[in-house]
C-alpha cells in the first residue's frame, strides 16, 4: 500500500473524496478573493484616473491650502507664483461635484480660457469656452448620457449655460465632466476671488540637476513665496486625495472581512477532513509517516484549496470589474482592467489564507498518536 501512494496523489485524492464540500469551499474562498480583486481593482483604477488628469495635462505641482476637498486659495496668488523663475505656467482652478440632472452628477472644472489643461483635451465638436461667458464644454461620456451637443443649453444650480463644445479626454473622470470659465464657476460656487488649487507646470530642470531635485527645489520656493500653502507633486495629489483614500479603505476593509469568512470556510473543511480520516492518519503514521509529513499533507491540501479559490476569485473579480465598468453610475470612473501586481497579490493572499486556515487542523492531525488514531471508529 505504501508504495502505491505518492504525497501529491494522496493530497489530490483527499480533495476529490468530498467533492461537494471541496466545491463549496472553493466557491467561498473564490468569492472572498473575487471581492478583493474587484474592490481593490476598482480603487486602483480610480487612483489611476486621477493620475491621468495630471499626467495628460502636464501638471507637475498642485498648490493647495487645506485638504483635497476643502481647499481655497486667493486667486491673486497665481501672479506671485508666475514670477518664480522655475515655473513655466500657472493655472488657477476650481473643481466641484454638482448635480447635472436629478439622476446625474459630475465633476465641474473652472479654468481660465488660456489654461494649459485645455491642451490635453481633444475637441470633437464646437469651440473652447470664453472667459466671462455663460458657456460650458462637456466631456463626450457625459454628453452621451445627457444627449447634448454644441448649441444646446445645460442648467446648473438654476443658471443656464450654452454648450460650446464636446471634448474627449484620456481620463474618464474628465471625459464625464463639465468645463466652464473660471469666473463663472466662482460665481456659481460662491467663491469670488478664490480658487480650489493652482496647477503648475515647471520649466525643464537645469543641467546637472535631476528632475526629482528640481521638483523639491520648486516645492520649497513655492512654499516660501506663499507661507501656509502646500506644494504637492501631481503623483501624490492623485494618490492621497480623500476620494482615493475612501475607495482604498473601503476596498481593503470589505475584502478583509470576506477573506476572514473564506479562511473560516477552509478551516472548517480541513477540520472535518481530519476528523473523518483520524483512523486513516493513524495507519499512515503506523506505515512510517513522520509528524511533519502529516502536518505538511494537511497544509498542502489547505494551500491548494486557497490557490484554487484564488483562481476562481480572479474570474469573479474580473466579472465584477466588467459589471462596474458597464454600469452608468460607475462607468465614468474607470475601465475594467486587472494588472499583474494585483493578480499576484490575490493569489498570494489566497494561498496564505489557506495556510493560515490549515494550521489548527494540521497541528491536531500531527499530534495524533498512531495507537489512539487506529482505535477511532
Amino acid at each position: 500500500m505504501a508504495t502505491s501512494l505518492s504525497f501529491t496523489g494522496y493530497v489530490l485524492k483527499n480533495l476529490r473524496r468530498r467533492r461537494l464540500r471541496t466545491i463549496l469551499t472553493l466557491s467561498g474562498i473564490g468569492m472572498a478573493v473575487g471581492a478583493f480583486v474587484g474592490l481593490v481593482g476598482f480603487s486602483t483604477a480610480f487612483e489611476q484616473q486621477w493620475m491621468r488628469i495630471y499626467s495628460s495635462s502636464g501638471t507637475d505641482i498642485s498648490v493647495i491650502q487645506g485638504s483635497f476637498l476643502n481647499t481655497t486659495l486667493d486667486a491673486s496668488a497665481a501672479a506671485k507664483l508666475k514670477a518664480l523663475p522655475m515655473i513655466a505656467q500657472v493655472s488657477p482652478t476650481i473643481f466641484n461635484l454638482m448635480d447635472v440632472t436629478a439622476d446625474v452628477n459630475a465633476l465641474v472644472y473652472g479654468w481660465n480660457a488660456d489654461a494649459f489643461e485645455f491642451d490635453s483635451l481633444k475637441i470633437l465638436a464646437g469651440r473652447r469656452v470664453r472667459n466671462g461667458q455663460h458657456e460650458v464644454m462637456l466631456g463626450d461620456m457625459l454628453a452621451q448620457d445627457l444627449n447634448k451637443k454644441p448649441g444646446d443649453t445645460l442648467e446648473l444650480q438654476g443658471a443656464e449655460f450654452n454648450v460650446t463644445a464636446i471634448y474627449h479626454a484620456s481620463s474618464t473622470l474628465e471625459a464625464a465632466a463639465v468645463v466652464m470659465p473660471l469666473g463663472e464657476l466662482q460665481q456659481l460656487s460662491g467663491m469670488e476671488g478664490k480658487v480650489s488649487t493652482i496647477d503648475i507646470r515647471l520649466r525643464p530642470a537645469p543641467a546637472g540637476e535631476t528632475p526629482e531635485a528640481w521638483l523639491k527645489h520648486a516645492q520649497a520656493a513655492i512654499q516660501t513665496a506663499l507661507p501656509g500653502v502646500r506644494a504637492v507633486p501631481a503623483a501624490e495629489r492623485a494618490s492621497s486625495n480623500q476620494f482615493v483614500k475612501l475607495a482604498q479603505t473601503s476596498a481593503w476593509g470589505t475584502s478583509l472581512l470576506a477573506l476572514l469568512i473564506g479562511i473560516l470556510g477552509i478551516a472548517n473543511t480541513m477540520a472535518m477532513s481530519v476528523f473523518e480520516r483520524t483512523r486513516e492518519i493513524g495507519i499512515l503514521r503506523a506505515l512510517g509517516w513522520k509528524q511533519w509529513q502529516v502536518l505538511a499533507h494537511i497544509e498542502v491540501e489547505a494551500a491548494l484549496l486557497g490557490l484554487g479559490g484564488g483562481v476562481i476569485g480572479i474570474g469573479f473579480g474580473w466579472c465584477a470589474l466588467c459589471l462596474l465598468a458597464a454600469l452608468p453610475q460607475t462607468a465614468s470612473f474607470f475601465v475594467a482592467a486587472i494588472e499583474w501586481p494585483l493578480l499576484v497579490k490575490a493569489l498570494g493572499i489566497a494561498v496564505l489564507a489557506g495556510l493560515v486556515a490549515g494550521v489548527l487542523p494540521a497541528w491536531r492531525a500531527g499530534k495524533l498518536a498512531p495507537v489512539d488514531a487506529l482505535r477511532c471508529d
